[in-house]
């Protein structure tokens, strides 16, 4: 199905990380009838909010970018947050794309969704095959569940609802907090600060903590009350303390590469193309000409059609297949800023996923590689986060 260049295209989390990203690959490639909802103009966790929302705008496409997340430290924090928030903002999303007729609409969700243990690199069939990583299983069981609603969906009502499993992402705009980020941006922020209090550079301190204040501790804080909140978390004088043993395996994705997957994928991927059956259209009920689906009630197929088999894992795994250790990602971080002094694991912190390498062997077969390797990333992010 082919998405017109006036096609109104509603990025839901058009502010963060990736839907920022998608939202500017969108304007790249011509689609200017883009829709964006700050949280404050929309809270995707209000079902009549979404409602009316839809009443009004009615949107062609939808990109569902928009998520509750966090590190290790904020999965533990706020588990309850992590389930709760993100399956009222996916069952709202997703339920009114459906009710109002939405011809295509791409899920945004998290390799975390794989088993601890499960095999390396990890294939779309290892889902559901053995227990998650705790530290973030209500956060993996939501986004399990959101990739199970656009695969019923579609088998339920002959939707065209894609979803794709980026792996750790990192770019421009993403989160620097150092209680809820993600470990990239975290170590990125630390050793930079813990570069700048061995240089006694207060000015680049403060600056550092009036973008971006840590509990309550800004810029025009005391010095002492600015070492005491930054030893808090493991900053200090040339000397960097970060959480786990440094050991576990990570993969890393350039949030523009992830954003190009994502469009290339919402402009030139169809349900069909991912089940591998070309002939998917022609078992559809109450499909229109153009795509769209008949919304009338007697149109409904009313369940997946026995012929088709069992189809499942309909995700698709975004990354580079390539991974790196932690330990090795604080070095390559420490050489990229400059930093000089010392680098100690807290090996009393959990570690998380022992490895998290993904197979990217269905990605590339539908005609999408990655472009940014891991260590000119980190130099952009780098120069990013100081310019910002």
């Amino acid at each position: 199905m082919t998405l017109s260049k006036d096609s109104k295209i509603y990025v839901a989390g058009h502010r963060g990380l990736v839907g920022s990203a998608i939202w500017k690959n969108l304007q790249s490639r011509g689609y200017g009838n883009l829709v964006g909802r700050t949280h404050d103009e929309l809270d995707l966790t209000n079902q009549a909010a979404v409602k009316a929302f839809f009443d009004e705008e009615r949107p062609d496409a939808v990109v569902l970018a928009a998520a509750f997340v966090g590190g290790i430290m904020a999965n533990s924090l706020y588990r309850a947050d992590f389930i709760m928030q993100n399956m009222m903002i996916q069952c709202n999303v997703i339920g009114e794309a459906y009710r109002h007729g939405v011809k295509k609409l791409l899920f945004l969700g998290s390799t975390c969704i794989y088993p601890k243990n499960a095999p390396q690199p990890m294939k779309e069939d290892a889902l559901l095959t053995s227990p998650l990583e705790y530290t973030n299983e209500e956060y993996a069981i939501a986004k399990i569940a959101g990739l199970k609603m656009c695969e019923s969906y579609n088998l339920q009502y002959g939707t065209n609802y894609i979803a794709v499993m980026p792996t750790n992402l990192y770019g421009p705009n993403d989160n620097f907090h150092l209680e809820n980020s993600h470990v990239m941006p975290a170590m990125i922020r630390k050793i930079w600060l813990a570069k700048l209090l061995h240089e006694q550079a207060w000015e680049a301190i403060r600056h550092d903590l009036s973008k971006r204040p840590v509990e309550a501790v800004d810029g025009k804080a005391s010095e002492e009350d600015i070492v005491g909140i930054l030893s808090k978390y493991g900053i200090r004088d040339n000397r960097v303390e970060l959480w786990g043993t440094g050991n576990p395996w990570r993969e890393f994705l350039w949030s523009e590469d992830m954003a190009d997957a994502s469009v290339y994928i919402l402009l030139h991927v169809d349900f069909s193309d991912i089940i591998g059956i070309k002939q998917y259209s022609s078992v559809l009920c109450g499909n229109s000409a153009d795509g769209a689906v008949n919304r009338d009630s007697n149109s409904h197929r009313g369940g997946a059609i026995p012929s088709l088999g069992e189809i499942r894992n309909c995700h698709i795994n975004i990354g580079t297949g390539k991974e790196i250790t932690i330990r090795d990602l604080s070095k390559m971080i420490a050489q990229t800023v400059g930093f000089e002094g010392e680098i100690v694991f807290d090996a009393s912190k959990p570690d998380g996923t022992p490895r998290k390498l993904i197979d990217v062997s269905k990605l590339h077969g539908l005609g999408w590689r990655h472009q940014v390797e891991l260590d000119e990333g980190i130099r952009r992010l780098f120069e990013w986060y100081v310019k910002a």
